[in-house]
């Protein structure tokens, strides 16, 4: 089996498409699996998998100039694989360049994947475009009906697409690294560099600094939590380019900036209470992560992120959208230790239920089922 991959985030670029696409690539390597990638990013020499790596020319994204969207000529691309001879293309996003290669592989008869990961059309509003979102979902419908199969992340993510039209879906859901994030990370250190003792809950939240995160309902949030008196100490995790409007927003928070490896780890370890109000997710691995390092978790009840939490178990789930019931979800845990200790110990355990090697078998399984049927019967 040979795969293609077209994508517009990799390694060193880090998301949580990267980090997803980072461990397929390396499943797929000790598995024998030949592969190959197209991206504007290329990893590092570290990264066992990059010399499988081909890079594209791009344009930075003006709304956010971290990423980069690749140009659609394919050129030499499409002589490279008319020689290699790929047996399925996995298009990571509905970017001009997946298109090209969609129409190409169509007219070679070799079949095409794409997966969901971004919820691009949730995003219009937040940039004064909500009438843009019909539009949005006509595009992805004229993209993914070209696809055999679309690869979602969560039920609540598959229901959505059924919404629109889009019904062609299978799970492909994501895992955690337990070594990785786990409760033993925890670091005092941290901690009082963030101004909280022991006796002092930290409010964490790990996420990209943008408008579509739903940053407006976590300062309200902070807010009401302060007006009733709670002590907690909110921390934020990550980079982008609202922070200085959340800087002046949330004087009392502490900003630890963009974080990864293993200084990521111990942060979410430091932490007592796991907060995500976004409601554009369509997995959300960072509350995955935040299990894995013993927190509960308190979501918002849009997109993927709820599928993640079981109420009064693992966390909370808040009305989306509604800074005031996130707060009161937040501040039962804030108040009470010995909750927080035993929810977090129970979203330890159904981190555990959650194996990279066994989800990315399904997903390797479902491509084998994909060719089979796009190859001809042999002849008796």
């Amino acid at each position: 089996m040979k795969v293609v991959y077209f994508t517009e985030s990799l390694l060193p670029h880090v998301d949580g498409v990267s980090r997803t696409l980072a461990q397929l690539f390396g499943f797929l390597e000790r598995n024998g699996i030949d592969f190959r990638v197209h991206s504007p990013f290329v990893p590092g020499p570290e990264v066992s998998w990059s010399g499988r790596v081909r890079p594209v020319r791009y344009v930075r994204f003006p709304l956010y100039p971290d990423y980069r969207v690749t140009l659609p000529r394919l050129g030499g691309i499409a002589r490279e694989l008319d020689a290699w001879k790929p047996d399925l293309v996995h298009l990571v996003s509905p970017t001009p360049m997946a298109s090209r290669a969609q129409a190409w592989a169509r007219r070679r008869g070799i079949p095409v994947v794409s997966s969901f990961h971004t919820h691009f059309v949730s995003y219009f509003r937040y940039y004064g475009v909500p009438w843009a979102a019909g539009f949005g979902w006509r595009m992805l419908r004229r993209f993914y009906e070209k696809c055999e199969r679309v690869y979602a992340p969560s039920d609540s993510i598959i229901a959505e697409l059924a919404e629109h039209g889009i019904t062609n879906t299978e799970l492909w859901s994501r895992g955690i690294d337990l070594a990785r994030f786990s409760p033993d990370h925890r670091d005092a250190e941290l901690r009082a560099l963030a101004g909280a003792d022991e006796d002092t809950p930290v409010l964490l939240m790990v996420s990209r600094l943008v408008k579509e995160k739903d940053m407006a309902d976590l300062v309200q949030m902070d807010r009401i939590l302060r007006q009733r008196g709670n002590r907690h100490r909110l921390v934020l995790v990550g980079e982008g380019p609202m922070r200085g409007e959340l800087q002046a927003a949330l004087p009392d928070a502490y900003f630890a900036g963009h974080q990864s490896g293993d200084g990521l780890a111990r942060w979410y370890a430091s932490g007592d209470v796991f907060v995500f109000p976004s409601t554009t997710e369509t997995f959300g691995n960072v509350v995955l992560e935040a299990q894995a390092s013993g927190l509960p978790t308190v979501v918002a009840d849009k997109g993927g992120p709820p599928d993640l939490v079981r109420p009064g178990e693992t966390g909370f789930i808040a009305r989306a959208n509604d800074p005031a019931d996130l707060a009161a979800k937040c501040e039962g845990l804030l108040r009470d230790a010995e909750q927080r200790a035993r929810m977090g110990r129970q979203a330890r355990d159904a981190a555990r239920e959650r194996d990279w090697s066994a989800i990315n078998g399904r997903l390797t399984e479902s491509y084998r089922r994909v060719i089979g049927r796009h190859r001809p019967a042999p002849r008796t």
